[in-house]
């Protein structure tokens, strides 16, 4: 698919000297469902809070860009203070979507007319390129999704959990529900969208949910999907235990494991050596967080690789208990690897 192929609308919402926010455009179109969505989402349904720039989530498999700024002298819009440019698309990468959604802006302010953004919009999908000589252009080319999977830190992530990363290291490997919790969004986006990382061999963002709300319509969404990393500003999500097998509280760098996924996420002596694995390379000064990533997911393919062996000689190349337990392996390695298996569909059923 071509890169341009992945953008889906693009939308306008605006604040007005009366502090009423409204959906004011949009192009081509976006549902009823998605608008309230966004609404709820935009920085400027938060109040006088601090202006947040740059927000991205994910709904109903849908990627949403929203940038917003502060109306200012000179310009061609009246009667507004603030407005948001939303943009919905089919992939996982901010960087691209901030920087498109800086030009957009830009050109709404000075035009005052939502015809201008559509061209630009159009020009992307069309040519690639949204060329506007004052305002700088935007070329997709420029935008490798692999550069937006590294961009987050799993250097940042270690920083703050220390050995306790082995914890979100194994609820990934397993594809279990992990849920973070932070008061502050950007903090929020920066440590989440890096977790996906730590399972590098999938290359699955679609598993992130970075900035989840309590609303019905955006919980029963998230029920939906089998293993994710959801990030939520309001702590009472910590009371919604049916969202999650691992809680981060991450202003106290805590991390706790749910009782239903207790069993299937006991420690042995495989997580402690790759717990020091993963604190020893993130603790090294010369590495970079892709060296970082490459390393756990060398490590990570040498247990799959050893997994897939024993399935090779089983019926069907599917394991199954009675085969592990002949290996003899400790207890929690054992109970691992079959929840491993059956995460990455090796078990025989």
């Amino acid at each position: 698919m071509a890169a341009s192929e992945l953008m889906l609308s693009l939308g306008l919402i605006e604040k007005d000297v009366n502090g009423d926010i409204l959906w004011v455009w949009c192009y081509p179109s976006i549902s009823a469902d998605l608008r309230e969505v966004l609404l709820r989402k935009c920085c400027l349904a938060f109040g006088n809070q601090l202006l947040h720039t740059f927000l991205f989530g994910q709904y109903c498999r849908t990627w949403y860009y929203i940038s917003s700024v502060e109306v200012q002298e000179p310009t061609a819009l009246k009667k507004v203070t603030h407005f948001s440019v939303a943009i919905t698309a089919k992939d996982f990468n901010p960087e691209k979507y901030a920087t498109f959604g800086r030009v957009l802006c830009r050109m709404y302010m000075k035009h005052g007319s939502p015809v201008k953004m559509m061209e630009g919009y159009i020009a992307v999908l069309t040519k690639g390129i949204c060329q506007s000589d004052e305002n700088g252009a935007f070329l997709i080319k420029d935008c490798d999704v692999r550069k937006a999977y590294l961009a987050g830190s799993l250097k940042d992530v270690v920083s703050q959990l220390g050995m306790e990363t082995i914890i979100l290291y194994t609820a990934l490997m397993l594809k279990k529900r992990v849920v973070v919790y932070h008061p502050q969004i950007e903090v929020l986006l920066e440590f989440t969208r890096a977790l996906p990382a730590l399972v590098w061999h999938r290359k699955d963002w679609s598993i992130l949910h970075p900035f989840v709300h309590i609303d019905n319509n955006e919980l029963e969404n998230l029920k939906l999907c089998s293993g994710y990393v959801a990030g939520f500003v309001d702590l009472e999500v910590r009371d919604k235990s049916d969202l999650f097998d691992v809680f981060v509280n991450l202003p106290e760098s805590e991390i706790t494991v749910s009782q239903n996924a207790k069993e299937a996420m006991a420690m042995g002596k495989l997580h402690k050596e790759m717990g020091h694995f993963i604190l020893q390379a993130a603790e090294d000064a010369d590495r970079t967080d892709a060296q970082v990533i490459k390393e756990i997911s060398v490590k990570t393919k040498e247990i799959l690789s050893n997994l897939m062996s024993l399935a090779d000689e089983e019926d069907n190349s599917k394991l199954t208990l009675e085969t592990l337990k002949q290996r003899h392996y400790p207890p929690a390695t054992e109970n691992f690897l079959f929840h491993l298996a059956a995460a990455e569909q090796l078990l025989k059923i």
